[in-house]
């Protein structure tokens, strides 16, 4: 049985999963806010959410190897090590908001904005 077991699916296979969710957290690290699906945005919040706390609270050595190793673009994980961490550095957890802005004029797929707070 599948009760409560919640799980992130996208209709791609599991590999280009990660790389998508991969992609999609160093776009918003980087560029600080990004318009995609809801879908997706739903699937890298907590990404997103894990990355910025393990730059918080592990040791400097242990959350650059970490985050290297999770994200493999060496902006993004500056960018967390400098700017991010001293931003919330008051706050334990709600790094991202997510926003509806409607619905995509091709497929009608409901489009949000998601961003760091």
């Amino acid at each position: 049985m599948r009760h409560k077991v919640k799980k992130t699916q996208l209709g791609v296979p599991k590999i280009e999963l990660g790389a998508i969710i991969r992609n999609l957290a160093m776009s918003i690290i980087v560029y600080e806010k990004i318009k995609t699906t809801a879908a997706k945005a739903k699937a890298v919040q907590p990404f997103v959410e894990r990355l910025i706390s393990i730059g918080k609270n592990k040791d400097k050595v242990h959350a650059i190897r970490e985050l290297e190793r999770l994200l493999q673009h060496e902006n993004s994980s500056r960018k967390i090590l400098e700017v991010l961490v001293e931003r919330y550095k008051d706050k334990n957890s709600g790094y991202t908001r997510i926003t509806k802005l409607g619905y995509r004029a091709g497929d009608n797929a409901p489009v949000v904005q998601i961003e760091l707070t």
